[in-house]
């Protein structure tokens, strides 16, 4: 067994390591693939299913939802609902739909294979022994397959920010943009609140973006080390003005 027969599952869970489920249906993977196990082939087809929910929860529109809406949906509806969501039904569709269907039949059929020739570490069959490799590799390279074709047409969308769950560094075109033209200036009210605005590019007078979040709300979202550096100083202040109060 090799594990070049799953390069491209390998590519989408490192592209969404942040995904807690997927790295560890991933894990399952790997471990039942170097123990030469045949649960390797479940766990290939968890991680096709995995695949399809993480692309839903990412493109999926409140407006118009393509999620499954059954308490357990089966394997196919997951599927579906990804292709939906990833508006391929016109596009390479029906030769997808057979991959689909194919690595559907050969996950179940393997696990009735499974049970009607039972424990195999005496030598009893052979021949099922062996066939059950080939079966590995098969339902491997299917779930590759498909996992490869979901990612890569995911890739091909522009990616809404507001829905999405990617991290900033997955906006980069998209940032570079905003940092270009887009400006910040803060004042203080008279009150001494503080206020973040964003300056929009091009308009007369220039059209602004109140930020409203609180400092705290701020440093933690984007720098944590100096959120913590500003904590340090708000307490001292706080202490020397509890000290000036006791004097007083």
């Amino acid at each position: 067994m090799s594990a070049d027969w799953y390069p491209g599952i390998r590519t989408f869970c490192t592209h969404w390591n942040h995904a807690p489920m997927l790295q560890q249906t991933f894990e399952a993977l790997e471990r039942e693939f170097n123990e030469n196990s045949d649960a390797c082939i479940d766990a290939a087809k968890a991680i096709v299913e995995c695949a399809c929910r993480v692309i839903i929860d990412n493109l999926d529109k409140p407006t118009s939802p393509v999620k499954p809406a059954e308490e357990n949906p089966p394997f196919g509806a997951w599927v579906s609902a990804a292709v939906r969501v990833l508006e391929l039904s016109e596009i390479r569709d029906d030769a997808f739909k057979k991959l689909i269907s194919q690595h559907h039949k050969l996950t179940t059929t393997l696990g009735d294979l499974r049970n009607k020739a039972g424990t195999m570490s005496h030598g009893k069959d052979g021949f099922i022994a062996k066939l059950s490799i080939h079966h590995r590799r098969a339902a491997l390279l299917a779930a590759d397959a498909i996992v490869t074709f979901l990612h890569e047409a995911y890739l091909e969308r522009q990616l809404d920010a507001v829905l999405s769950k990617e991290p900033y560094e997955r906006f980069n075109a998209t940032n570079d943009v905003i940092d270009e033209y887009a400006e910040l200036r803060g004042e203080m009210d008279e009150d001494g609140i503080p206020h973040l605005f964003v300056v929009l590019p091009g308009a007369h007078p220039r059209d602004e973006i109140e930020l409203k979040t609180a400092v705290s709300q701020l440093l933690f979202e984007i720098d944590r080390e100096a959120y913590k550096l500003v904590l340090n100083a708000c307490l001292e202040a706080k202490a020397a003005a509890l000290q000036d109060v006791e004097i007083t």
